[in-house]
């Protein structure tokens, strides 16, 4: 499993995850990588973090941490089972393809793995841009087609 974190902005490095996440390996995650990233692509603490609805993500620790530095930026409480409005499923599939596409493909995990690192820190900065712009359609887009408010 890895772990990732990328804005409009920026990006950093994979973290490789070498065994369960839990919430408090989640929790060592979002202080020593994602504390660190947010200063700097959003220096005016207006900066948002999505993740998805995973077990450690929702843990009581992983919650409370997130809401110990709500003043450092916000973070984004989307329901349960919702990868349309989640970019991350996008750019796994383009990281994914691009190591598909790989000649010759990775033969051992350690080869997977640089590969993925190196296409990772491949990703065209416009087409993380594309994305995180589209936040705000995706979310009006899943609104209207489960009958919530239009305006985001």
């Amino acid at each position: 499993m890895v772990w990732g974190v990328c804005s409009w902005r920026d990006m950093r490095p994979l973290i490789r995850l070498q065994t369960t996440l839990t919430g408090d390996r989640y929790l060592s995650i979002l202080s020593d990588h994602l504390h660190s990233f947010m200063p700097i692509v959003h220096s005016n603490g207006l900066g948002r973090f999505q993740q998805d609805n995973a077990t450690p993500h929702a843990s009581r620790v992983a919650t409370k941490w997130l809401q110990e530095h709500s003043s450092d930026f916000r973070h984004f409480h989307w329901p349960p089972k919702s990868p349309e409005m989640n970019i991350i499923e996008d750019i796994r599939d383009a990281l994914l393809h691009s190591v598909e596409n790989r000649s010759p493909p990775p033969s051992t995990p350690m080869d997977f793995w640089t590969v993925l690192k190196d296409e990772w820190c491949e990703l065209p900065p416009r087409n993380l841009q594309t994305l995180v712009e589209s936040i705000p359609h995706r979310v009006a887009a899943l609104l209207c087609v489960r009958g919530g408010p239009t305006r985001y």
